[in-house]
């Protein structure tokens, strides 16, 4: 998966007044590990706009106009904004954890290739979004500086697709075939919990840059989802 880069996505029930968020083009090719996706071509990259959904919902695409005119004024940050943002940095450094002990212990190449991608991007993303808690610290709604788990302890238990302390036992204890599938299963869910998350700022978020990176966070872990699933 490539380094993303940030784009504008609309997402939330249909187009009306739930999101009042500008959405730009998102083409999955950046989503995908330098893949383009099937039917993605330079001349059609600006044809359509991804709108995310929640796990086990199909992505669907509107026009640009749609877009635009879904988007409304409003674009500063919001509750749901800064809930996203503080919360999926401890919910990536768990998944980049995870990657971690995939270098070491993992079998299968495959596996380890797929956790160095899963690691290439969100590494990244965690710096993104520290530097946008920083930037939006006003008003109180950031906690913490974003680093580590610094005024986030406590988040691990509502959000969605994190693994246990139990969990992440096992997966310290596993080797080989053993520690493939258990990371897999682990790390599917987890990305289905991220999928999840975005689908929710989506709709309840305001700032362009956090539902930039929902989007990007949601196409991404969409696609890996899938490659993860082959793999079992």
């Amino acid at each position: 998966m490539s380094t993303h880069r940030f784009r504008r996505p609309v997402a939330g029930a249909g187009l009306a007044v739930s999101l009042a968020a500008v959405l730009s083009l998102v083409a999955l090719t950046g989503c995908t590990g330098g893949e383009a996706a099937a039917g993605d071509t330079g001349s059609n990259a600006e044809a359509s706009v991804i709108v995310p959904g929640r796990p086990g919902e199909e992505a669907r695409t509107v026009s640009p106009r749609e877009a635009r005119e879904a988007a409304g004024e409003g674009t500063g940050p919001n509750a749901a904004d800064h809930a996203f943002m503080t919360m999926m940095i401890e919910h990536h450094e768990q998944a980049v954890e995870m990657t971690e002990l995939a270098d070491a212990y993992a079998e299968d190449s495959a596996v380890r290739g797929i956790a160095g991608r899963i690691a290439a991007a969100q590494e990244p993303e965690i710096e993104a979004m520290r530097a946008w808690l920083l930037r939006n610290a006003e008003g109180g709604e950031a906690t913490g500086d974003g680093h580590g788990h610094g005024g986030h302890d406590g988040h691990g238990d509502t959000m969605p697709g994190m693994a246990s302390e139990e969990e992440l036992a096992r997966l310290r204890a596993a080797r080989g075939a053993e520690f493939d599938a258990l990371f897999l299963d682990l790390m599917i869910a987890h990305h289905e919990g991220a999928v999840a998350m975005a689908a929710d700022v989506s709709a309840q978020g305001n700032d362009v840059t956090a539902l930039e990176m929902a989007a990007e966070i949601g196409a991404s872990q969409r696609v890996e989802i899938s490659r993860m699933e082959a793999m079992r």
